[in-house]
């Protein structure tokens, strides 16, 4: 159905190119007719960012760093100055150093423990909290996760943890805004060939053994991924909060490899 999103006004945030999972769900929501904002962090991603928001018809564009209190509270000033209110916002945001990522687990640094979980799960808080603030009506907050979180999977390490705290935080934070009409969900892609999925030791193996295995015998596509976030956000998804849907072509299901590739 069209146009199930006309009339919503929503914050994308973590587009880093035309692969970014969060640029799928950005299009998929502009061709049902929302309103966007976008943000990025410095000028080398601002510059990547602006001609992909200004394709469609976005003409708020913000530098947001989750780890700069200032640059978040101005973000967020200038889109309550421009819209006044918010009906969703898309949560696309998390890192670890790459080289922590390989190796063991144990081997997991203090520094990049914390600075991991802050900018991929306490960074969501902090926007729910802005958020929650310019949606007198209720609305809709979204984040990204991956099945890394509650299965062990190789070359994920820390962020395993991090994830495992977001999809926590989804369900304390559809608790706490449950009664102000703000639903809270995630989406939980399988492998995506994007600039953050490259950065992970052993990405296309990742891919191509999902691929085959999943009982789809696909990955993800970002339409798929973008159509799920629609049906959140969307008058349709009343109803849901506190859930992390799969979007992985079912392979999260599985035990083992499919026959014949054991």
């Amino acid at each position: 159905m069209p146009d199930l999103m006309k009339g919503k006004r929503g914050l994308i945030m973590g587009v880093a190119n035309e692969r970014s999972i969060a640029w799928g769900i950005a299009t998929a929501m502009a061709a049902e007719g929302a309103e966007l904002a976008f943000t990025y962090q410095g000028d080398a991603f601002g510059k990547r960012v602006e001609p992909l928001a200004a394709s469609l018809g976005s003409e708020i564009l913000v530098d947001a760093d989750v780890n700069d209190d200032d640059k978040m509270d101005a973000a967020f000033e200038k889109i309550e100055s421009t819209w006044g209110s918010l009906d969703f916002v898309v949560h696309a945001i998390a890192y670890s150093d790459k080289n922590e990522l390989a190796g063991r687990f144990t081997n997991t640094t203090r520094e990049n423990f914390k600075n991991s979980l802050t900018i991929s799960c306490y960074s969501f808080i902090d926007v729910a909290r802005r958020a929650s603030a310019m949606m007198p009506n209720g609305g809709t907050l979204l984040t990204l996760t991956y099945q890394g979180s509650n299965r062990v999977t190789p070359f994920y390490n820390v962020m395993g943890v991090a994830k495992a705290a977001l999809e926590s935080s989804v369900r304390y934070l559809a608790n706490d805004l449950g009664p102000d009409g703000i639903r809270v969900n995630a989406i939980s892609p399988g492998p995506m060939k994007t600039l953050a999925g490259a950065a992970i030791g052993g990405a296309r193996r990742t891919f191509r053994q999902t691929a085959e295995n999943a009982p789809l015998r696909a990955n993800a596509t970002l339409e798929a991924i973008g159509g799920t976030a629609v049906y959140l956000a969307s008058d349709y998804g009343a109803c849901t909060s506190g859930e992390i849907i799969t979007v992985d072509g079912g392979y999260h299901v599985l035990g083992m490899p499919q026959p014949e590739n054991l």
